[in-house]
């Protein structure tokens, strides 16, 4: 499996779509010790390893991300995606993409340099964007982001607020169908590191949910910054028989205003109805997404304060929830005062 530097035109990728299989992106959660043995025999191609605070030892045959995310209340954990289908690889400086079939996973990483975190985020997206117009995978479903000290004031602005500026330039110019094609989305303060983004994109397009308790992130009003964040409550995707719904990181707000400053568990509450509402929304739009079918699901938490873990954990089980794997991770969230946050997939064949 070697890496591949696409230079294809982006209608002959596109050609290309229709004769690849249709791919299945998998997701798990695996101990770090545990991971060379998973790897040897879950029977699946690895798209990307994603790991929190210390990095595999081991050569991959895929994208490596590690993020300065402390995992709390377990062992080291690994994110693993995976796919059944054969992966071929892309390289291209700070970008790297895993491709299978119909989706692909990528990764980029951007130094901030002048201009700041708005140009910095403003660039990233324009070569990312770039990369699915000409290989081929037009329909972004799901982006995370991460870079330090997020609610830090940098030029006179707060530093999510800068990152949203730059990121919605980029996609206002560059995504079809913008805003109303715009994918799941986190954005997440990391303890140390550059601006990291990975993402997952498809030939064929999602569809975006919106929660009936919130509005819109992008029809949020000025006072949360000069730009609204650019993303979607979640997204639907077919694929090979499956419908997947991708959730973006969710948190206690309702409507467009920030729930129980100060209280975890009453945010953590109040995220959990807010994640209860919009998965009983995707279940209006796929009637295969029911609570008969049994979803594989798994959800991230992030806790703003470790100290707030033990608070969280036992208000976590939502009947949605009980069968699901679970990752706590310790980082910042993109208002000062939210304090926990989760995101999720569930698959359902």
């Amino acid at each position: 499996m070697g890496i591949r530097h696409r230079h294809s035109s982006s209608s002959s990728a596109s050609a290309q779509r229709v004769l690849d299989p249709a791919s299945q992106v998998k997701l798990a959660y695996v101990e770090s010790a545990d991971l060379t043995r998973w790897l040897a025999t879950s029977g699946t191609s690895p798209l990307a390893v994603v790991s929190f605070g210390s990095s595999p030892t081991l050569s991959l045959p895929c994208p490596v991300i590690q993020l300065d995310l402390p995992v709390l209340g377990c062992p080291d954990q690994c994110e693993v995606w995976s796919c059944d289908h054969p992966v071929r690889l892309h390289k291209d400086g700070d970008l790297s993409a895993a491709i299978s079939g119909d989706l692909l996973f990528g990764y980029i990483t951007a130094v901030e340099a002048d201009g700041g975190l708005n140009r910095t985020a403003y660039r990233a997206y324009q070569q990312l964007l770039r990369l699915l117009h000409e290989s081929g995978f037009p329909h972004l479903w799901r982006i995370w982001n991460y870079f330090p000290q997020i609610n830090e004031e940098q030029h006179g602005l707060e530093r999510y607020r800068s990152f949203c500026m730059g990121r919605h330039e980029a996609l206002a110019g560059m995504l079809p169908g913008f805003p109303a094609s715009l994918p799941a989305g986190t954005a997440v303060g990391t303890q140390s590191g550059p601006l990291q983004i990975y993402f997952l994109a498809g030939a064929h397009p999602g569809r975006p949910i919106g929660n009936p308790r919130q509005i819109n992130a992008y029809d949020y009003p000025k006072i949360y910054g000069p730009r609204s964040p650019s993303f979607a409550r979640a997204t639907l995707c077919r694929s090979d028989g499956t419908t997947q719904l991708f959730i973006s990181g969710t948190a206690s707000v309702v409507g467009h205003q920030s729930q129980h400053e100060g209280l975890a568990d009453m945010q953590a509450l109040e995220t959990v109805e807010n994640l209860r509402a919009l998965i009983e929304r995707a279940q209006c739009t796929a009637h295969c997404l029911d609570q008969e079918t049994k979803p594989q699901s798994v959800f991230k938490v992030y806790v703003r304060n470790p100290k707030h873990l033990e608070t969280v954990r036992p208000i976590l089980r939502a009947p949605f929830l009980l069968s699901s794997q679970l990752l706590y991770l310790q980082g910042d969230l993109c208002r000062k005062e939210l304090l926990v946050e989760i995101e999720g997939l569930m698959t359902t064949d």
